[in-house]
């Protein structure tokens, strides 16, 4: 079978129910019991459309002794809640054999978590395992904001045959992690969409969140700037989930999200131009902001470095240097060459005062 292309890859629409306009697929971070299982399967799917339920049969925990999943003793369950809600089963699988797994229970959907996607020869695995049989994927970012990564694991997948893929933005685990489990950089996922622009991308703010407040500015953010729909851990009592119990919302509560982001879209009015498109700029501002306050701490350590080796703060070569730099690439992005000199001083300038900060540090 000759390899597939981005132009083959098919809409989330065209082999999913969506709600509403959107991909929603919800369920535990891990399969516990059955009771557990079909219990929050049944709330799910009684409170409203959802496309697919996820579950976590196989868990990677990063500390020996955590819960990891109770393995091919959950697909029984699984089978029984599908025969019972009529929804479509989704599954991760970690390595070749959790595939084959899959296949021979006629799970619906697998998807590749961000420890998998960062190891090409075990995606490259899988789809060996999977080539051929057209079983949908969804493709998790790496833990590692890497977006290189990214793509040739939806890559592989495709050159497996596969054209039902969509990339699932989860977040990256950074060093400045501060007020969300991983970072969420919203531009590589724009960024992805931009290079594949056939490609379904959806959020997970479970991930990106870490916390249940969090959840709804993700949401949010992430419908805003058009991302297909959500994928959500969601458990019937979340505080006694084995994994990811803080991350978890019940049923009721998964609803709640959902119906307030869809009325926020509604209320904005994605329909007409003008505000969807300012909507979108909102939300790039907030990217930006969040680059500057990453940028200036690296010019604030960049600072200490200077002063820890009697360096002068201000390097006229290596300022020449960066301004030749970016006005090659102002000139091929289209942007203003009077605009672009004028951002990049006010840049240095900043970034001057933050280097001359606690300038009698010993």
């Amino acid at each position: 079978m000759p390899a597939l292309s981005n132009a083959d890859i098919m809409p989330a629409s065209g082999w999913l129910s969506l709600r509403n306009g959107i991909v929603l697929i919800a369920g535990p971070c891990s399969v516990e019991s059955r009771h557990q299982f079909m219990e929050t399967a049944k709330q799910l799917t009684s409170g409203g459309k959802i496309s697919a339920l996820r579950a976590g049969v196989w868990k990677p925990r990063s500390r020996l002794g955590e819960f990891e999943g109770v393995g091919e003793k959950a697909f029984p369950c699984l089978k029984e809640a599908k025969e019972k809600t009529g929804i479509p089963l989704a599954v991760e699988v970690a390595r070749p054999r959790h595939a084959e797994a899959c296949l021979r229970h006629d799970i619906d959907i697998v998807w590749l978590g961000a420890r998998t996607t960062v190891n090409p020869f075990m995606v490259q695995e899988i789809a060996n395992v999977i080539r051929g049989t057209g079983i949908p994927v969804l493709v998790k970012n790496p833990v590692s904001p890497d977006l290189r990564l990214w793509l040739g694991a939806i890559e592989r997948i495709l050159d497996a045959g596969t054209s039902r893929i969509i990339a699932v933005h989860r977040g990256f685990n950074t060093h400045d992690n501060k007020n969300c489990r991983n970072l969420p950089l919203w531009e590589i996922p724009l960024e992805l969409k931009k290079i594949m622009p056939g490609i379904p991308v959806i959020c997970d703010p479970s991930h990106i969140a870490g916390n249940r407040e969090g959840l709804a500015g993700i949401i949010h953010t992430a419908l805003g700037l058009d991302m297909e729909g959500i994928i959500i851990e969601s458990h019937y009592r979340p505080d006694t989930a084995l994994t990811d119990s803080f991350q978890q919302v019940s049923p009721v509560e998964m609803h709640t999200l959902i119906t307030k982001a869809e009325a926020f879209r509604e209320q904005k009015d994605f329909s007409q131009p003008l505000e969807a498109l300012r909507e979108r700029i909102d939300n790039f501002d907030n990217i930006m902001l969040e680059l500057l306050a990453k940028r200036f701490a690296v010019s604030s350590e960049i600072g200490r470095i200077k002063r820890k080796n009697g360096e002068s703060i201000v390097q006229p070569q290596r300022q020449q240097a960066v301004q030749k730099e970016w006005m090659q690439k102002a000139g091929k992005l289209g942007l203003d060459p009077l605009f672009t000199g004028k951002l990049l001083q006010i840049l240095h300038d900043e970034s001057v005062r933050y280097q001359q900060e606690n300038k009698n540090e010993k």
